[in-house]
C-alpha cells in the first residue's frame, strides 16, 4: 500500500477560506475513490493530510483529476509551501511521525 503525508502552508490567514471551500470538493471527491484512509489536522494557515491507497497509479489517478487537480491549480495563490511525500506503509504513522518524516524526506514546493 502507499501512504501520502501532505503539508500546505498558507500565504496568510485569508487564504484559509479559499482552502476551506476547495477541501470540501477534495472531500467529496475522496469518498468517491478508492482511498483507503484519510487524517487531516491543521489550522489557520498550516494544514496535514494523510491518505492510504492501494496503489501508487490509485493514487495519482485520484491527484491528477477532479477537485484534486482544480485545488492543484489555485495552489501557487494560496500556499508559501507545500510538501508531498509518498511510501509504502499499511497503516497511518502517528501525526508526530508523519511531521517528522515529511519534514526529512518530503518534496518541497515553494512559492
Amino acid at each position: 500500500m502507499k501512504l501520502t503525508i501532505t503539508s500546505i502552508e498558507l500565504k496568510g490567514i485569508l487564504k484559509f477560506f479559499i482552502l476551506s471551500q476547495q477541501a470540501l470538493f477534495i472531500l467529496k471527491q475522496l469518498r468517491s475513490s478508492q482511498c483507503k484512509g484519510f487524517k487531516k489536522k491543521g489550522i489557520w494557515t498550516t494544514h496535514y493530510t494523510m491518505t492510504l491507497w492501494n496503489s501508487e497509479q490509485e493514487m495519482k489517478a485520484f491527484a491528477h483529476s477532479g477537485a484534486h487537480l482544480s485545488a492543484m491549480k489555485l495552489s501557487q495563490s494560496i500556499a508559501k509551501e507545500i510538501k508531498i511525500l509518498t511510501i509504502d506503509a499499511n497503516e497511518f504513522p502517528s501525526w508526530n511521525q508523519a511531521i517528522e518524516l515529511l519534514n526529512q524526506q518530503g518534496k518541497s514546493f515553494k512559492y
